[in-house]
């Protein structure tokens, strides 16, 4: 079935995603803005030249009309200043060296913005409307307990059908059955976010469990990736690395071809981040190496892209220079980097999957974005779901979208048996107010590049962050496993939570007909 691996992955998308102007480090722009535009006295085309000149040497060129006036002026261009050598005081801005650009340029950006940006943002009208129901499945859910849940985990072990989950406050890793008992559990050194699932020649079922150590994006590298064997009764987490930068996410590989698995870590960070190689010796230590010190990776996936027999990988950062590259296995212990597509940074990227959707023998592209709490807070009318085509050479051409304020996370899985692909999306910063809804949709694909929209209504019992897809009641259909982090990160006023604070999470059970 088309939801198995050898080795499986989840990702808490959500923390992947930082600020929105974070994706170097704080003097790269400084660095970079030297040019020196000569300023002609028109304040729209003097501002658009000079952000088309400064600010898209560190990410892609955000149109003024991409948010509304008060945003740029309060919050988002406040936070870019120190990036170009202006620090933002009171109403105004001031200069303390001769870095950057010159109080008068950043004046004529500032009131660019002022003058062209909307007072609002109208939002995107969905191809096809929603049908509220649940389409193919059906609710299951644990006991509800005494705790405020804040779930960061929640995946399906494809080896022993079980669920995990993971507490963002008291860290602990917790088992569970297909009644949706808690079998056991065990503490980890900081909330987990991501997890990679292994079955050895022995049978031996253990997990890589990424430890992020910070939730919120600072740079403090205490994160971990923990290795646990899961059939232990009482399990003791061994340290498979450490001293990271906000890991996410661990990917397998053989990347040297001398047999042995090695693994991929994603080290989201702050400002300072990267990709890390964790080479397998003849030992079975591990020894680390940099790919890349690039900050913002949301997920890795491994495979041999190019068809040359080696093992490639492609990244999908989501922060500050958003966008997805191609890293390609150079055959002598390094990869060589391919930009595919670039986004702006306030997309906020949260996901993606390669998949060949129409069968042409190139691989396709599903990409989410919608992380929404940093300096741009409102609703975005191009978050949501995309599906790009590989037009050859990876080559990517937006074929299809449909909107969804703070796509989180989504999953794939031919879930009604018909023999293609479908999607199942959720938003932890949906319009909870006025359509929460689209906090989990259900995409039914019908043809190629065309799918029918389910509104599945489970927003009444939880906020959901993460989500996996696996069968879990081992009836060979694949279900999806709902994580609710439940309090927080709030950003539209005035809103009440109305669904449950106490359940970790739900299952939606697959119940269409085989």
């Amino acid at each position: 079935m088309n939801f198995k691996r050898t080795y499986v992955l989840t990702t808490f998308s959500f923390l992947i995603i930082a600020a929105i102007s974070g994706s170097v480090m704080l003097n790269g722009c400084k660095n970079h803005a030297n040019t020196r535009y000569v300023l002609t006295g028109d304040t729209i085309a003097d501002g658009n030249n000079l952000v088309r000149i400064h600010c898209t040497k560190c990410h892609a060129l955000v149109p003024a009309n991409m948010l509304t006036k008060d945003v740029w002026n309060y919050h988002t261009l406040p936070t870019m200043g120190p990036y170009l050598g202006l620090t933002p005081y009171l109403d105004g801005y001031f200069k303390k060296d001769t870095s950057g650009l010159t109080l008068l340029e950043w004046q004529n950006i500032v009131s660019y913005y002022k003058k062209i940006a909307p007072d609002s943002l109208t939002a995107a009208k969905p191809p096809v409307k929603a049908n509220i129901d649940w389409a193919g499945f059906s609710l299951k859910t644990p006991a509800v307990t005494n705790n405020v849940s804040f779930t960061t985990l929640a995946a399906i072990n494809p080896y022993n059908h079980k669920i995990y989950t993971s507490d963002g406050v008291s860290s602990v890793l917790q088992e569970w059955d297909s009644n949706l008992k808690m079998q056991k559990s065990v503490k980890l050194p900081s909330a987990a976010v991501g997890a990679s699932f292994v079955k050895d020649e022995k049978g031996t079922i253990s997990g890589l469990f990424s430890c992020i150590g910070q939730l919120q994006p600072v740079d403090f590298p205490n994160g971990r990736v923990m290795n646990i064997n899961l059939k232990d009764e009482k399990p003791n987490p061994t340290v498979f690395a450490a001293d990271l930068p906000r890991p996410v996410q661990t990917a397998s590989g053989d990347f040297n071809k001398d047999g042995l698995t090695d693994w991929i870590i994603c080290g989201q960070g702050y400002l300072k981040g990267g990709i890390y190689l964790a080479k397998q010796n003849a030992d079975h230590t591990y020894s680390i190496s940099d790919i890349t010190k690039k900050p913002g990776a949301v997920k890795v996936i491994a495979g041999d892209f190019n068809k040359d027999g080696w093992q490639d990988l492609v990244v999908l950062f989501g922060r500050g220079d958003e966008g997805l590259i191609l890293f390609l296995n150079d055959q002598h212990g390094g990869f060589t980097q391919k930009s595919l597509l670039r986004f702006p940074p306030v997309y906020g990227s949260t996901d993606f999957e390669l998949t060949d959707i129409d069968h042409d023998g190139n691989l396709d592209l599903i990409y989410t974005c919608g992380y929404n709490f940093n300096d741009s807070r409102i609703l975005k009318p191009y978050h949501g779901l995309y599906i790009y085509k590989n037009t050859g050479n990876w080559n990517f051409k937006q074929q299809w979208f449909y909107p969804i304020n703070g796509c989180t996370k989504f999953v794939t899985a031919d879930f009604d048996g018909d023999g293609d692909l479908d999607i199942a999306t959720t938003s932890f910063f949906a319009d909870l107010k006025n359509n929460p809804e689209e906090g989990c949709i259900y995409f039914e694909q019908d043809k190629p590049f065309s799918f029918k929209p389910h509104a599945i209504p489970v927003s009444k019992y939880g906020r959901w962050m993460s989500m996996d897809v696996g069968d879990y009641n081992s009836d060979e259909k694949p279900d999806i496993v709902l994580g609710n982090y439940s309090t927080g990160f709030n950003f539209q006023t005035g809103l009440k939570s109305f669904w449950s604070k106490n359940l970790p999470f739900i299952v939606l059970e697959n119940n269409f007909k085989k």
